[in-house]
């Protein structure tokens, strides 16, 4: 009986312990923050994503706004900031606009061009004209993978897809440790864009931004991928760690550095 009470306890025992194993995550004690692990530490820049949901009846004055004014910020050397690209999403919420800039030097360079901005009279009327003809906008200012490719303007006609993962908190390290891996696969035909992780705004959030010929080119090389060994179970161990996703096919402006 003694020994039955020992063998019952035990088996007991490894049973809490295996039950307790799937409710607490260890995490390795970290010493930097996860910006300082995942991004580029060669460059210093800092980019802002904007995204602004226009008015139906006001989507080509907009669009005719933007394409008058952002080109002057883009190409004026006293701004240290640069338009990467400008869109307009295609497939996705409609009448929208989305806009990627660079800062070069980080938060000291965004600081700079705001305040510049702020005594720039054409701006100022730019901003006032643009604000009646949106519904709503959102930003957030972003940090590049430092795995992924330098987003570089390109010569058209492309489409865009921009793809945002909302992550679980306290993966981004396995997001990065994986898809440090996964963009390997994803490069034989140069559609890698850029990959970003948020900083400002809501947080946990990583965009990821493809280009492509035309939706069948995509479809095209998204089912190649599965053919490469390594490329599933990469998507298996990524998968649990996003909580939403969004998909945006986006048709860049005559005046986007990426086209």
């Amino acid at each position: 009986l003694t020994c039955r009470g020992l063998v019952s306890s035990a088996g007991r025992s490894r049973e809490d312990s295996w039950l307790k194993s799937l409710f607490v995550r260890k995490v390795d004690p970290r010493k930097d923050a996860h910006s300082n692990l995942l991004a580029k530490r060669e460059t210093s820049s800092l980019y802002k994503l904007q995204i602004h949901n226009v008015k139906p009846e006001c989507l080509e004055a907009y669009n005719k706004l933007c394409q008058e004014v952002l080109p002057k910020i883009h190409e004026e050397k006293h701004y240290p900031c640069a338009l990467v690209g400008t869109w307009n999403t295609w497939y996705g919420e409609q009448d929208q606009a989305v806009h990627l800039w660079r800062y070069e030097g980080g938060y000291p360079a965004l600081n700079e061009v705001m305040s510049k901005l702020r005594q720039n009279q054409e701006f100022t009327e730019f901003r006032k004209e643009r604000g009646n003809m949106l519904l709503s906008r959102k930003n957030q200012l972003l940090l590049e993978f430092s795995f992924w490719n330098e987003p570089v303007p390109r010569e058209g006609p492309n489409i865009y897809e921009l793809r945002s993962y909302q992550l679980r908190p306290g993966t981004m390290i396995e997001w990065g440790n994986y898809w440090a891996r996964a963009i390997r696969f994803r490069q034989d035909s140069n559609e890698a864009v850029g990959g970003f992780f948020s900083q400002i705004g809501q947080l946990y959030m990583v965009h990821h931004l493809w280009a492509y010929k035309d939706l069948q080119t995509r479809e095209d090389i998204r089912n190649a991928a599965w053919h490469k060994p390594g490329w599933d179970e990469l998507v298996y161990y990524t998968v649990p760690l996003i909580q939403e996703m969004e998909s945006r096919i986006m048709i860049p402006l005559k005046i986007s550095p990426l086209q």
